[in-house]
């Protein structure tokens, strides 16, 4: 069945006939449209004197890409883990995409700009797409907008298998690379400038090792970045000379950045087995005793010795057993010639 619209103005009919191939429906209200496909360089205001464009719609729009294009790949790719998802979403409404897909379905005619921003294409078409999509859902809701993803855009325009498989980010495949292969990668942003129609430009380029690569702009940071680490990669690839400096770099950085794995062993001999004079322990001055030296005759050395055994065999019993032996200890006081006979008894004793 199709739609019956009256056109309130003639100069509306062009646009109704416009739109029908692009989106496949005729629309209700064809306001939405009109200002989904007019860009803010036009200075357009209303009766109130606030300027009129595609912006609130470009962010309308956007959030429902990312619903829409989340439900799809959800569906279409059952099982699939949330990072594998969440990558396959991202390129199919990354900018790249939108600009190509603006340009295919003809919508980069419609827009209605000033010819002073005609080289920010890279902005102009990717946001009338998504200023569209707020359009058709602020007209027909969220069902007509899933149907013109579907049926127009994933079923006839886009392989989403395709894209889904294929890495097309350059940025984190040479970031990938350089870690692999543990080379040091920095974005320097060379200038930011202005372009005719007064958007902001930048230039990054890729420096490796602190070896410079490829340099490019865009109207953004990471549309610069993207260019300049695809031409780099490009580089590494066709020019040996390139990538043979950057390891070249890499070897001289972690020379000097290599340390010892252990301390070297110190060839100086220690004698610390050897007590120094300081430490010694003072010496015990023994009592004087009231005997003068004897010379003691084989029986009487012989006494002495096995006393002395006698003394060393206790002494290692009581260390064994770790106990003390009392029986030696008396208050009486003993003379030497005692001494000598109570010896003379234990080495008997422990003779038999």
């Amino acid at each position: 069945m199709i739609d019956r619209i009256r056109l309130p103005f003639r100069k509306d009919k062009e646009l109704y006939l416009s739109l029908y191939p692009i989106i496949g429906f005729y629309p209700h209200d064809i306001s939405y449209y009109k200002l989904a496909l007019m860009h803010k360089s036009v200075m357009h205001r209303n009766k109130k004197g606030k300027p009129v464009n595609n912006e609130r719609l470009e962010f309308l729009g956007d959030a429902i890409l990312d619903a829409a294009v989340g439900d799809i790949v959800y569906h279409h790719f059952p099982g699939k883990r949330e990072g594998f998802l969440t990558n396959t979403r991202s390129k199919l409404v990354q900018r790249d995409t939108l600009n190509k897909l603006a340009q295919e379905l003809g919508l980069n005619q419609l827009i209605l700009s000033s010819g002073r921003n005609s080289s920010h294409n890279s902005y102009m078409g990717g946001n009338a797409l998504e200023a569209l999509v707020g359009a058709i859902y602020l007209d027909r809701g969220y069902n007509a907008c899933m149907r013109f993803l579907k049926n127009r855009i994933l079923a006839q325009m886009i392989n989403i298998d395709k894209v889904a498989y294929k890495e097309v980010n350059f940025k984190s495949k040479l970031i990938e690379w350089s870690q692999k292969n543990r080379v040091k990668l920095e974005f320097r942003m060379l200038d930011q400038k202005s372009d005719k129609g007064g958007s902001p430009v930048f230039n990054f380029q890729v420096v490796l090792e602190g070896v410079e690569g490829c340099s490019s702009s865009g109207y953004s940071k990471k549309e610069a970045q993207q260019q300049a680490c695809k031409l780099t990669l490009e580089k590494l690839k066709k020019k040996p000379q390139y990538i043979d400096a950057v390891f070249a770099a890499k070897a001289d950085r972690t020379k000097m950045e290599e340390e010892p794995v252990e301390q070297v062993p110190d060839t100086e001999l220690k004698n610390d087995f050897i007590i120094a004079q300081s430490e010694k322990k003072p010496v015990v001055k023994k009592h004087e005793t009231l005997f003068h030296e004897n010379v003691f005759d084989e029986h009487q050395s012989a006494i002495s010795e096995c006393h002395e055994d006698i003394i060393s065999n206790e002494a290692a019993l009581k260390e064994d057993d770790n106990e003390f032996d009392l029986s030696d200890i008396s208050a009486k006081a003993q003379s030497r010639e005692e001494i000598i006979a109570a010896a003379e008894a234990a080495a008997f004793t422990e003779a038999q």
